[in-house]
């Protein structure tokens, strides 16, 4: 059966009410072929998460429901291996408290630190380099960040062979694997293989239907803007590290005003929404974010360092080879899907921006 997790907002919410519903939680499962399996209960934050096998995620719903009322506010199917990357078990934690009722009570936040790793993608660097070195360069990187990763106490949870997904439960663990790593990819060819990485923390279910989804894009979306070496940190990070900590190390980070966050990921929004329609153009761009053609421009420029056009067709190129990686399309095919409106033009924006023809990038993904 799939298995759901769900998002139940409430205020004041306590660990031991929690202890308890999760226990009528129990006892009504079966008469909705469900299994609960656990929970996670944040008092700070007001937040629960619950893991459940069920056959659709209406079960879930009604099973709450009459169990003890409190109906979920988003559901989302998720996998059990995932969910033990992200957040480090999928059954009870098994130091929990016994209470004098006989029931488990635990406060077990599920927020997060993401540390988001990005490289060249490894066919160009091949195709740059020579399989060799690329690869050789690769390796090591690899094992930098996987040894920094087990001396804080990090969770690899994707390696997609251009960059990791990395999880904590401590802001400052996360922050001193960063600097580790940042140390020592300082003796390393970290512009070669174009080493960016950034800090985000957030909660496993918002408005995202993947798992930590929110949290994962605004990550990448700062590691965008990043320069090779520098750690770009979110403003939720920021405010949970120690501000000395901070000071002494601040030059290393890039950090953005919680309202250029949120510019940054509407921009990006915006490119998600619409990269695949080729009548999409700046002044819909204007459009769609609110702005005059002079406050796009000089937004985009402040944060991405590209005018907003230069923006637009790069984001489609980077579309254009996760499609080409996906299946064996044609470039006629590509070229519309990714919201170019001529194959010359297409061919001429991939051949400027990655050094070689679409037809020679497809060739040697498929070698």
């Amino acid at each position: 059966m799939p298995i759901y997790m769900d998002v139940h907002n409430v205020p004041g919410v306590k660990a031991g009410d929690v202890a308890k519903a999760h226990q009528k939680d129990l006892l009504h499962q079966d008469q909705y072929n469900c299994k609960c399996m656990t929970y996670w209960v944040d008092e700070r934050r007001e937040t629960i998460f619950c893991l459940v096998e069920a056959p659709e995620k209406d079960a879930v719903k009604e099973m709450h429901k009459n169990a003890h009322g409190l109906v979920p506010h988003k559901i989302i199917e998720v996998s059990s291996g995932v969910v033990q990357s992200f957040l480090g078990r999928i059954y009870d934690p098994e130091e929990a408290e016994i209470s004098n009722e006989g029931l488990k009570v635990f406060n077990d936040p599920s927020f997060r630190i993401l540390l988001v790793t990005t490289t060249a993608d490894p066919v160009l660097l091949q195709y740059k380099l020579g399989s060799e070195k690329a690869n050789d360069l690769l390796s090591r990187h690899n094992k930098i960040i996987r040894k920094n990763i087990t001396a804080h106490d990090g969770s690899e949870v994707e390696h997609a062979g251009s960059g990791f997904i990395i999880s904590f439960s401590s802001a400052g663990k996360a922050v001193s694997c960063a600097l580790a790593i940042q140390r020592e990819m300082e003796d390393f060819d970290a512009d070669t293989i174009g080493f960016k990485m950034s800090l985000n923390g957030g909660e496993p279910v918002e408005k995202s239907t993947k798992l930590f989804g929110d949290t994962i894009q605004l990550a990448q979306y700062m590691c965008a803007i990043a320069k090779y070496l520098q750690v770009a940190m979110s403003s939720s990070v920021k405010e949970l590290i120690a501000k000395d900590h901070f000071t002494k190390t601040g030059k290393n980070f890039l950090t953005l005003s919680p309202q250029d966050e949120s510019l940054l990921e509407s921009l990006f929004n915006k490119l998600e929404k619409h990269w695949q329609d080729p009548d999409f153009d700046v002044d819909d761009y204007c459009h769609e974010m609110a702005m005059s053609k002079s406050q796009l421009y000089r937004k985009t420029i402040s944060l991405t360092g590209l005018s907003p056009n230069l923006l637009l067709k790069e984001f489609r190129l980077e579309k254009a080879k996760e499609l080409m990686k996906k299946q064996h399309y044609s470039i006629s095919q590509i070229t519309f899907d990714s919201g170019f409106t001529s194959p010359s033009y297409f061919t001429k924006c991939f051949k400027k921006k990655y050094g070689l023809l679409p037809m020679n990038y497809i060739e040697l993904l498929h070698n």
